[in-house]
C-alpha cells in the first residue's frame, strides 16, 4: 500500500493528483505542519529533511515531491511523456526548473509577503522578481501548448500546477493579468475529476488554522537563532 504523507500546500498536491490521475490505491497521512509533527521522530525517519510530501512503497521510501513523481512515473509507466530523446530532455528540464525555480522563488515570496517581520522590502523584491520572471518563461512556453511537453499530459504538468494554484497568494490577486497562458494552463487542470478530488483532501483531515507562536516556531525554527 502507498502511503501519502501530506499536508495540503503545494508540494504534496502535486503527488496525489498522480496518485489520482493513475488511479492508485493509497492511504492519505496527514502531517500537520503548524503543529510541528514534520519534527517528530516518526517522520525524520522517513525524510531527514522535515517537510511535506514523502511517500513510502513498501520498503521504498521517497522523498521531495519531484523526485516521487519521477519514482511514480517509473514505477506505472504513466504520464512520462514519449520515449524519445527529444521529449525526455524537455521532460527533465522543466521538472527541474519547476523544482529549482518555480517552487523555491515562490516559496520565498510567500514567505516574505506574508509572513516576515519588517524590514523585508529588498527580500520581498528579490523573490518576487524571481517568481513572476520565472512564471513568465512558462507563460510564454505555453502559447499555444495544452501542455508544457509536447503534446501530453506529463509529471511536468503536475508538478507546475501544484504552484500555480497559489501564485494569487504569493505573487498578488492581479498576478494573473499577465499570465494568460498560466491561467488557461490552470483552468484546464482544475477542471480535471482527479484535480478536484485532489483539492477535496485539504478538507478529509483537520489541520491546525492558527498561526501562533507554537507554529511560528514549527514553521520558521531559523527564528530561534535571532534570539539566542
Amino acid at each position: 500500500m502507498l502511503r501519502l504523507y501530506y499536508h495540503p500546500s503545494p508540494n504534496p498536491a502535486k503527488v496525489a493528483l498522480f496518485l489520482e490521475e493513475a488511479a492508485l490505491e493509497y492511504e492519505v497521512v496527514p502531517i500537520d505542519t503548524r503543529k510541528g509533527e514534520q519534527h517528530s521522530a516518526e517522520f525524520l525517519r522517513i525524510n531527514p529533511n522535515a517537510k511535506t510530501p514523502a511517500l513510502t512503497d513498501g520498503a521504498a521510501t521517497v522523498f521531495d515531491s519531484n523526485a516521487i513523481l519521477l519514482y511514480l512515473a517509473e514505477k506505472t509507466g504513466r504520464f512520462f511523456g514519449k520515449h524519445t530523446p527529444e521529449d525526455r530532455g524537455a521532460l527533465y528540464s522543466w521538472l527541474m526548473f519547476v523544482a529549482t525555480g518555480i517552487g523555491p522563488y515562490c516559496g520565498q515570496a510567500v514567505h516574505f509577503r506574508h509572513f516576515a517581520p519588517e524590514p523585508k522590502t529588498y527580500a520581498l523584491n528579490r523573490y518576487d522578481f524571481e517568481a513572476q520572471r520565472h512564471w513568465k518563461i512558462v507563460d510564454a512556453h505555453l502559447e499555444g501548448r495544452e501542455f508544457m511537453v509536447s503534446d501530453e499530459y506529463t509529471i511536468v504538468d503536475m508538478a507546475l500546477w501544484g504552484w500555480a494554484r497559489v501564485i494569487p497568494f504569493a505573487l498578488g490577486p492581479e498576478a494573473f493579468a499577465s499570465l494568460a497562458n498560466v491561467k488557461r494552463f490552470l483552468d484546464a487542470i482544475n477542471a480535471r475529476p482527479a484535480a478536484m478530488r485532489v483539492e477535496a483532501l485539504k478538507t478529509a483531515h483537520t489541520y491546525k488554522t492558527e498561526f501562533d507562536d507554537d507554529a511560528k516556531k514549527a514553521l520558521f525554527p531559523q527564528n530561534a537563532r535571532l534570539t539566542a
